[in-house]
């Protein structure tokens, strides 16, 4: 609750619009007092998407199976947004695993579109929640040293992410897409949150709700399951024009043998 708390604090001080949290409900079945984390991020007035039941990976399990996991977990968030579907019909692909196969990625935008799903797509994403478990054990151990070096790297990598997704989006559009960020809520991030804030607002960053970023043309296929199946990220639209990507080395630090 201390960090649900701080996140939403944080948003709200920076005056983010509502952002989406996306719910996994085996977790609350296996800690049913975390459902009050999910309930604090409704009384801020923050909505919540499918994320699928388990965070079952498509690209291991059957089409049947994965269809399972989706319609699982919607009773709960039906129950949790008021039965308000439309703002619950956001989905996020656990490991943004759409399918290994072509069959399997159409058969999911069928299953998903014919359930009135849109997808919540990532345009940037610098894998934040790496972050979490190092902080965890430098905090334990009062080291100091070794935190202020995982901030300094956290808001490193934010700052690298950024910018190559613009340089794609350049690329691809001459001009900046509307990027969906995808982070995860940890303690780390609660305390960076802030910090990576101000950041993206140093880059010129204007905050949007998930609808508003969704409606540019560039999320079409997230947007409208029924079209055909396509490339749906920068890096993919950029290999499917076969176009060369930029030279990228993303900096981050030996997470395992921090604080051992």
């Amino acid at each position: 609750m201390e960090v649900v708390s701080k996140t939403i604090a944080a948003l709200q001080n920076a005056h983010v619009p509502p952002t989406y949290g996306f719910v996994n409900g085996l977790r609350v079945e296996e800690q049913p007092a975390d459902a009050a984390v999910l309930q604090a991020w409704r009384a801020a007035g923050y909505p919540l998407g499918n994320h699928a039941w388990s965070h079952m990976n498509l690209n291991q399990h059957t089409l049947e199976e994965f269809e399972a996991d989706v319609t699982h977990n919607e009773p709960l968030l039906s129950r949790l947004m008021e039965g308000n579907n439309e703002a619950w019909q956001w989905f996020r692909f656990p490991f943004l695993a759409e399918g290994d196969t072509p069959a399997k990625n159409a058969g999911i935008r069928a299953f998903l579109a014919q359930r009135g799903y849109k997808v919540a797509a990532v345009a940037v994403s610098f894998g934040d929640y790496q972050w979490n478990d190092p902080y965890a054990r430098c905090k334990a151990k009062g080291d100091e040293k070794s935190i202020a070096l995982l901030q300094d790297s956290y808001l490193a990598a934010a700052d690298d992410s950024i910018e190559y997704s613009r340089s794609l989006s350049h690329t691809l559009y001459g001009r900046d897409i509307p990027y969906v960020l995808l982070m995860h809520i940890g303690a780390f991030d609660a305390e960076m949150l802030p910090r990576l804030l101000d950041l993206y607002r140093s880059k010129g960053v204007r905050f949007v709700t998930l609808e508003e970023a969704e409606r540019d043309k560039f999320y079409r296929l997230d947007t409208d399951l029924h079209q055909p199946p396509g490339a749906t990220t920068l890096e993919g639209v950029m290999a499917e024009r076969h176009l060369s990507f930029p030279t990228h080395t993303t900096p981050a630090p030996q997470f395992d043998a921090l604080c051992r």
